[in-house]
């Protein structure tokens, strides 16, 4: 894990944006398309972290961006060009644009300040979507990737963060996939490689209190 001084240093508040993937109710919700990953998001406490991080970048001044997935209910334009796609198209619940399905699910909250930037394709919150030209346009050099899945969603985001050139910063409790060993492997051996690992109450740690200018 990284000092306080060296994370503190990462998460300037000019420079850094806090990033929700696909914590959206027909994702993590109680009526989840994917109920086993739901319970795992919320039985590990992760949904609770990212509600905690998303409030504490309220207080800080720090931008947060709501990354959901979604499709068109005629579902035009979507992928099916993988398996996970084709099974999608299957689930009780459709993450259809309008609906509840994709708000931001409780206990995250939502400001007038937030950005909520939604796909119709793809499997990256970044790659294809406004994120990145968002990003630069905030002037954000470091991006806290939080949300699910660890399967999919979030390694893909870390990805395509470090590739456009983002310090990557992943609170390994504010992230969640199945089943519930797989999501510290993946942190271990994967993310911890390209992206700077922390725990929430680290990254909470450098929002709340004063940051510590290198020398």
């Amino acid at each position: 894990m990284p000092s306080y001084e060296q994370l503190s240093a990462l998460l300037d508040p000019d420079s850094t944006v806090l990033l929700t993937v696909e914590c959206q109710q027909g994702v993590v919700g109680p009526d989840s398309a994917l109920p086993e990953l739901a319970e795992e998001a919320r039985s590990s406490g992760a949904l609770a972290n990212v509600a905690r991080l998303v409030a504490a970048a309220h207080e800080g001044g720090i931008q947060v961006v709501h990354a959901i997935a979604e499709r068109r209910p005629d579902g035009r334009g979507a992928n099916r060009n993988a398996r996970l796609f084709r099974a999608a198209e299957r689930l009780p619940v459709q993450q259809l644009s309008g609906t509840s399905a994709v708000r931001v699910a409780a206990p995250i909250e939502v400001t007038e300040e937030d950005f909520v930037v939604r796909r119709l394709h793809g499997l990256s919150p970044i790659q294809g979507t406004d994120v990145d030209a968002l990003l630069r346009n905030l002037g954000c050099r470091t991006l806290v990737v939080t949300g699910v899945s660890a399967n999919v969603a979030i390694p893909n985001a870390v990805f395509d963060a470090v590739n456009r050139g983002y310090t990557a910063v992943v609170p390994s409790d504010a992230v969640a996939g199945v089943p519930s060993d797989y999501t510290p492997a993946m942190i271990r051996n994967t993310l911890a490689l390209v992206a700077t690992v922390a725990t929430t109450d680290e990254v909470l740690g450098c929002f709340e209190r004063p940051r510590v200018t290198p020398g």
